[in-house]
């Protein structure tokens, strides 16, 4: 995919934007009454009523991420909200220890192969820039990024000025970014909630905020400039995700005042984007354990009345070292069930390392899973038909329909051919497997039954 000139500040994209400065954005536009093309286009790629869908991104309860630049740069919109499937984020990005612009690429490229809804670059290297625009160049996706990890580059926390702010922000939504996490609800009056946490700020973004508001003695800057945020990402209609900078990062910090308090700063700067014409989605912990995730869901869903929720996992346990793609798919599928609508990745590195490719497409698949889990149990309309055919492929030993409806065909296929030429009989086309071989094999004893059963029914 090319990028179709969405990159280049150059005198003809400056025309477009001219020409946009009358345009709504996709919650005026509903607000208003029109079904966008962006909405009908979701609305048929989820099977949903296309005026249904726009009553519910005019309530704020849906959000389509779509720069207005991005779209002309070969943008699938997507969107977010309960009506709909639950979403999957994948994080990408260089640090400044390791990575390079291949790397990056190479992620962007197994995190799509295995259905990633949307993807975020969190890059803190150098040349934030161009890796930015070289992944957008190849993102058919949703692309969100968070704007104070450039506003840090090559300068101290303590350098950070109001005016660099918006020159990054403005930057960022002119390459085509579709959504940007703003951690606006970090405030100074929340840091003594701290006291007694295990693990403190463990959001980048919020560590650096508050550092910057000790150092300064002053709000944080991102809440104090949220309007002039607000004229921005309205004129690209470049979606908020509200970033919850106090998240919890360890089960025991989960659901404390200072993750609370947050919460509710977060409810009134989504009031004030979507007066402002601005699409919203709200982010959410974190290390949550299994029992209080019902409560996260809701408590979010009343203080920012229905705005999409978007969880990192969140993660059950903290031991899951190596595997927390697995914690976090525990957790995601109880946050789909009970009030989230995207769902952010965590791959088997979190908390180890930069992830890999290959760590990339087992946190993506992972999440994929929760997610789908939470649509199946919530009783999504169409949610299981998926399941139904890869049952019926399953029961009629139709090896090809069943490698084909999986999650990730590329892995089941790999995995079925693997043990079928790994002992002495090549299975490759028989119609069992080496699990159970020939004779113990219930599928085909089943099928054994039911073809009996036909006969005695005509006979």
């Amino acid at each position: 995919m090319t990028s179709r000139g969405v990159q280049h500040d150059n005198a003809g994209v400056c025309g477009y934007l001219r020409g946009m400065d009358l345009m709504m954005t996709q919650l005026q536009a509903a607000r208003s009454g029109r079904v966008t093309d962006e909405t009908r286009y979701v609305a048929q790629v989820e099977g949903v009523d296309a005026d249904l869908l726009r009553e519910e991104v005019a309530a704020g309860r849906v959000a389509i991420p779509a720069n207005r630049l991005h779209l002309q740069g070969g943008l699938r919109p997507a969107g977010i909200g309960r009506v709909l499937t639950t979403k999957v984020n994948a994080n990408i990005g260089t640090s400044s220890v390791r990575s390079t612009l291949d790397a990056e690429i190479d992620k962007l490229t197994a995190a799509l192969e295995v259905g990633a809804d949307a993807v975020m670059d969190l890059s803190t290297g150098e040349g934030l820039d161009d890796v930015r625009r070289e992944l957008l160049a190849r993102c058919p996706v949703p692309f969100g990024t968070v704007p104070v990890y450039q506003v840090i580059e090559g300068r101290t926390v303590e350098e950070i000025t109001h005016e660099l702010i918006l020159e990054t922000v403005a930057k960022q939504a002119r390459q085509g970014v579709d959504f940007f996490t703003i951690h606006a609800g970090v405030l100074r009056e929340h840091l003594p909630l701290l006291e007694g946490r295990v693990a403190g700020v463990v959001s980048r973004g919020g560590a650096l905020l508050a550092k910057w508001m000790l150092h300064h003695g002053r709000q944080n800057p991102f809440y104090e400039l949220f309007d002039d945020l607000c004229a921005i990402m309205r004129q690209y209609d470049v979606c908020f995700s509200l970033g919850d900078g106090l998240r919890p990062g360890a089960i025991a910090d989960a659901t404390d005042e200072a993750q609370l308090a947050e919460l509710r700063t977060l409810g009134e700067l989504a009031q004030r984007a979507w007066d402002n014409g601005c699409q919203v989605i709200v982010e959410g912990p974190g290390h949550v354990p299994f029992d209080q995730i019902q409560y996260n869901m809701e408590i979010q869903r009343e203080v920012c009345k229905g705005a999409p929720f978007y969880v990192l996992g969140p993660l059950v346990t903290d031991i899951g070292a190596g595997y927390d793609h697995i914690t976090s798919a525990i957790g995601g599928t109880a946050a789909a069930f009970y009030g989230a609508s995207f769902l952010c990745y965590v791959t088997p590195r979190e908390h180890l390392g930069l992830p890999d490719a290959d760590d990339v497409r087992i946190g993506v698949v992972a999440s994929k899973i929760a997610a789908h889990a939470g649509d199946v149990a919530r009783g999504l309309p169409g949610a299981a038909d998926r399941d139904r055919r890869l049952s019926i492929a399953r029961a009629n030993l139709d090896w090809e329909r069943h490698l084909a409806e999986a999650l990730d065909p590329k892995t089941a296929e790999r995995m079925h051919r693997q043990a079928c030429e790994g002992g002495d009989d090549d299975l490759s086309g028989a119609d069992y497997c080496s699990m159970c071989g020939r004779n113990w094999c219930s599928m085909r004893i089943n099928k054994e039954i039911r073809q009996a059963a036909h006969r005695r029914d005509i006979g």
